[in-house]
């Protein structure tokens, strides 16, 4: 097996107990990084509200994915999402399927399977209505966005603003649902928010979006 199968099935097979999370948090690499030194976003909510978090992400995780064995392994987001006694569930996802899936250009179709422009059909409101039937508040988070200089997804601007915005009109919908952007969080040619490879996080960016986040759930309540 794969090492990085391995370990996502090591993730999913062992879980928080039930009575030790109320929070999980589901998505792709905006999550997962930093997870195993315990600096990732779900790790930085946890810390701030001192509680424990589930983190269930997976690097390489799209929205739309197809094949059944690792989709079960956490690669199709909507698969990472088990019942659960989670008052909140904390998200992410749709950028690997507009990076990878059609490289942030001619992205209309696929963004509509994921979202419709209304917010109102498609994956990704299809997986919220299913937590919230469950009887989870649900905290969606938008991505960062390239600082100008140097990064291979600054291409992806206009796709992201608008899959932000039809994350927006769905959370307006539902008032256990949030959206919480990432677009404005870093300044231009700052690259301190990214790591190494412009794409992901750094512990920086981390740290910020994770506190961004943990406000909500501090101001609204746990």
């Amino acid at each position: 097996m794969k090492p990085i199968l391995l370990m996502v099935l090591m993730l999913l097979a062992s879980p928080l107990r039930a009575e030790q999370a109320h929070i999980l948090a589901i998505g792709d690499s905006f999550f997962a990084t930093y997870s195993r030194s315990e600096q990732s976003i779900p790790d930085v909510v946890a810390r701030e509200l001192g509680q424990k978090v589930s983190n269930r992400a997976v690097m390489g995780a799209r929205m739309i994915y197809k094949l059944p064995l690792s989709g079960a392994l956490g690669f199709n987001i909507s698969r990472q999402y088990r019942p659960g006694p989670w008052n909140w569930v904390i998200m992410n996802g749709g950028g690997n399927d507009l990076w990878l899936g059609c490289n942030c250009s001619r992205c209309n179709r696929k963004m509509t399977k994921m979202i419709s422009k209304d917010g109102t059909r498609g994956e990704i409101p299809s997986l919220v209505s299913k937590i919230r039937s469950a009887g989870a508040r649900v905290i969606y988070v938008g991505y960062l966005r390239s600082p100008g200089r140097g990064s291979p997804i600054e291409h992806c601007r206009d796709e992201g603003d608008e899959l932000d915005a039809r994350i927006a009109r769905m959370a307006q919908r539902d008032q256990g649902v949030w959206f919480v952007p990432m677009a404005d969080m870093v300044p231009y040619g700052d690259r301190s928010f990214h790591a190494a490879d412009m794409i992901h996080p750094s512990q920086k960016g981390t740290a910020a979006a994770g506190k961004r986040v943990a406000k909500i759930i501090a101001e609204t309540g746990s």
